[in-house]
């Protein structure tokens, strides 16, 4: 079976024995193919991005760089991006970002400081996000955002303009506000500094940096934006494997007695992989084998079952496995013992409540847990088949997916995998029997 985005339930059927495999195929990575698209609007060259994510929220991405005036083409993986020769355009519809969270709070940086009127909207599930995390920065340096509940939600209004060089100390640990504010900054009129308690990743800085740009790091965690003066060097990346979309056969790998996954090509920006570390504290065995580091290092991480896997308290870079604790949780509820996760707020306001999706479906499989404000605690157990909902969040779906392999499971509204693994349907049945 292949993806299919009109797949609204799947069931996927129990592993009877173990499993070895080579993954050469993973979905290349989200956020820096959504980020390389960005990126090249700030040269004045072509930009050649290879192994581009065909995911809706990346192509969503692509079409707003369209709007915006550049000339983008398509063939098979690679895209090629030729900025408009003018600046970049007043477009005259709305953006639609889909559902993609770091594609709206991204552009909002990015379109802050450019004159003209833009609007920035997606579907049912991001225009019930939060955006003020964003908003409220940008306007503080001038820029002029408007939408529903005083700019909170989506549709956004940007109405670009000059913007002022700043000193921000952001009170959370976000690469999403992170980029929107260094993006802004890039237009700004004077040195703007940035700092975050905790590194989030770094993809922006590391891309950015990497096409020419002034973005320096002090003692402290200050960073510092110089404004540009002359258009950035194009990129030309092949964009790595992403780590959060390998990390659910890895922990198939961790859980499934005698089993063994190799994840090839991948990030392995160690902002990245935290989450494969701490599957390593709970008992799996992990390898990574570094190949090459351009923009990012890249190589293969090679992840086996070393027994049953034992409970883990998780409070500490947070920003550095947000995306993987859905994934996570599953490996905590067959654990031995409670596991706890902490200070992650953050996972309120992703594409679901994942603290409320992630019980709702472990309580529904006869998990114990608990949760918190700010996380949860789960108590390991042996997963029951049952009917889970996705909350329409392909994380959710696809870590209860994982889960079936030991008991089976249904779960429903799963069309939302498309938006960042378009293929993870037909890789999953190299392992059983997906209907």
């Amino acid at each position: 079976m292949s993806g299919n985005p009109e797949m609204t339930r799947v069931r996927v059927s129990p592993r009877v024995d173990s499993f070895s495999l080579t993954l050469a195929d993973i979905a290349p990575d989200k956020s820096i193919s959504h980020r390389a698209a960005m990126f090249a609007l700030l040269s004045d060259r072509p930009t050649r991005i290879r192994n581009f994510l065909q995911g809706e929220d990346t192509l969503n991405t692509l079409h707003i760089v369209e709007q915006l005036g550049a000339a983008v083409t398509r063939e098979g993986g690679t895209v090629t991006i030729v900025p408009p020769s003018g600046g970049l355009e007043e477009p005259d519809d709305v953006l639609d970002c889909g559902n993609a969270g770091t594609g709206m709070r991204l552009f909002c940086g990015l379109l802050s400081g450019v004159k003209g009127s833009f609007v920035l909207t997606g579907d049912r599930y991001l225009r019930g996000r939060p955006m003020n995390r964003v908003v409220r920065p940008l306007r503080n340096i001038g820029a002029r955002i408007d939408g529903r509940e005083e700019g909170n939600l989506a549709p956004l209004h940007i109405r670009g303009g000059a913007i002022e060089g700043f000193t921000y100390a952001s009170p959370i640990d976000s690469a999403q506000v992170k980029s929107a504010l260094i993006l802004s900054a890039l237009r700004a009129d004077g040195i703007s500094r940035y700092r975050e308690n905790l590194l989030s990743r770094d993809h922006t800085e590391r891309m950015l940096r990497g096409m020419g740009a002034d973005i320096a790091t002090h003692a402290e965690g200050w960073i510092e934006i110089t404004p540009l003066t002359k258009p950035l060097d194009p990129l030309d990346i092949t964009v790595p494997a992403d780590p959060s979309s390998g990390f659910f056969f890895a922990v198939a790998a961790a859980i499934l007695p005698g089993s063994d996954v190799t994840i090839q090509n991948v990030s392995l920006n160690p902002t990245r992989i935290e989450a494969y570390r701490i599957l390593e504290k709970m008992g799996a065995s992990v390898v990574t084998i570094e190949k090459e580091n351009r923009y990012e290092p890249i190589g293969d991480i090679r992840v086996a079952y070393r027994g049953t896997l034992h409970a883990v308290d998780v409070s500490e870079r947070i920003a550095w496995l947000i995306d993987e604790l859905p994934a996570l949780a599953i490996a905590m509820a067959v654990a031995e013992g409670r596991s706890t996760v902490q200070n992650a707020a953050e996972l309120r306001v992703k594409e679901s409540d994942r603290i409320t999706a992630v019980l709702a479906g472990l309580e529904r499989a006869g998990i114990d847990t608990e949760e918190f404000e700010d996380g949860y605690a789960i108590m390991g157990g042996t997963l029951q088949r049952t009917v889970v909902e996705s909350f329409g969040d392909h994380r959710i779906a696809m870590s209860f997916s994982i889960a079936g392999l030991l008991c089976g499971m249904e779960i429903e509204d799963t069309a939302c995998v498309e938006t960042s693994f378009p293929n993870f349907y037909s890789l999953l049945e190299q392992i059983t029997k997906v209907q």
